[in-house]
């Protein structure tokens, strides 16, 4: 995702309140307050504090996919255990992190992103992704190394241009580079979001990838693992359950804490992995993340 996209998106009346504690660079001084039941497990739902939605289209359905309850244990099959979380992504999944971490951390596992503003992407195609991938192996090998995960996630990037075959080739190579490191990979959708004119010339890019994703697990079944993330967003941008803040790209605070929610229950079927139940860490002092402050989502 390119850098200039968080630098100028435009502010939102609609955002997920932040707590007091950390501050963000702002003028503007507030008093948040969140309710006991700001976010709320019913059964299977998550549904966010009245008022504080982040969708570009306002009131809608805030209904998170399937996940299973809360304090379930997972790995009901025998998984692996998973002790350290290694997220890549762009900065798409960069605003996700702090949600992530948070309820990572909560379920007794560590967590540690090399998501990238402006890259990320490990796919080796056209322009200059050929570079911005080289940068992301570099900074993988460094995390590898000093992190020693045994799970990887790659989140699909906005980035991921090339044709099918050389996404398919590259997501291939994550896989073996995952192994190598004695770590499984889990590659997760992008969410839906606006193609502005930074994207002509690769909707059909765009298109392909998480299929060329899926493709590549399939080949790979135990070792890659692929999560279809429109169980959360769904697939038009512009609808509320796509939770994207007013540029259509990104997600506020709300958003990554129903991606953390949804996330942690899908590794949960596959991992010895128990995640913790949201009021565990949904009001934690991740929503004061300077990312979000970078988006301007209040």
């Amino acid at each position: 995702m390119h850098s200039k996209h968080i630098a100028d998106s435009p502010s939102s009346s609609q955002q997920f309140p932040v707590p007091a504690g950390p501050r963000r660079r702002s003028g503007r001084r507030r008093n948040p307050v969140l309710a006991a039941g700001a976010l709320l497990i019913t059964g299977v739902s998550l549904v966010a504090l009245t008022g504080c939605g982040n969708s570009a289209s306002g009131n809608g359905d805030d209904t998170a996919a399937s996940a299973p309850p809360a304090g379930k244990s997972g790995g009901a099959n025998g998984g692996k255990k998973l002790s350290k979380l290694l997220w890549m992504g762009d900065s798409i999944a960069e605003a996700e992190a702090p949600a992530l971490e948070a309820a990572v951390k909560a379920s007794g596992a560590e967590f540690k992103s090399i998501a990238s503003a402006g890259g990320g992407t490990v796919v080796k195609g056209e322009g200059p992704t050929g570079t911005f991938a080289e940068d992301t192996y570099k900074d993988l090998a460094k995390a590898v190394e000093s992190f020693h995960p045994d799970v990887i996630a790659y989140q699909v990037t906005t980035y991921d241009w090339g044709t099918a075959a050389q996404q398919s080739s590259s997501y291939e190579h994550l896989s073996e580079v995952a192994k190598n490191a004695g770590a499984e990979l889990v590659i997760v959708s992008a969410p839906p979001f606006k193609a502005d004119d930074f994207y002509k010339g690769h909707e059909a890019a765009i298109k392909s990838a998480p299929k060329a994703a899926k493709e590549a697990a399939d080949k790979k079944p135990g070792q890659v693992r692929f999560f279809d993330a429109s169980e959360l967003w769904g697939t038009d941008r512009a609808a509320a359950k796509a939770r994207r803040s007013q540029d259509g790209i990104h997600n506020c605070q709300q958003g990554a804490a129903a991606f953390a929610d949804w996330f942690g229950g899908r590794l949960s079927r596959h991992y010895s992995f128990t995640p913790a139940a949201p009021e565990k860490w949904a009001k934690g002092s991740w929503t004061g993340s300077k990312v979000y402050g970078q988006l301007k989502c209040g």
